[in-house]
């Protein structure tokens, strides 16, 4: 296991996923990571539509590998740790129904 790369996904799932999500193989060709760009830019996928949406982001991974957006994975990494996912507004465009979940916090 790397660093930076696809996170991996439980062994029960990947039948499912290999037969729903196109291309989903090819996330087998680099080695998986404890952090990577679908999850600094996505964060965690809740069913098969934001799975499906999520492996966009570990195909741009996949075909953009280099050491300097591992460098950028690790400085948002760390920028979630440090802030907690502060960049949640950021990222509202990229997650459905995180809208919602920001302006039912901000109402409480």
């Amino acid at each position: 296991m790397n660093l930076i790369g696809p996170r991996p996904h439980p062994a029960s799932n990947v039948p499912l996923f290999e037969e729903k999500i196109p291309f989903y193989a090819l996330r087998s060709a680099v080695r998986p990571g404890v952090t990577g760009w679908a999850q600094v830019k996505y964060g965690y996928a809740n069913n098969l539509e934001e799975e499906i949406e999520k492996m966009r982001y570990d195909l741009y991974y996949i075909k953009h590998a280099s050491v300097w957006l591992d460098l950028r994975i690790v400085i948002d990494t760390i920028k979630i740790v440090l802030l907690g996912r502060g960049a949640m507004a950021a990222d509202a465009d990229h997650v459905p129904g995180r809208e919602r979940q920001l302006d039912s916090l901000e109402a409480a």
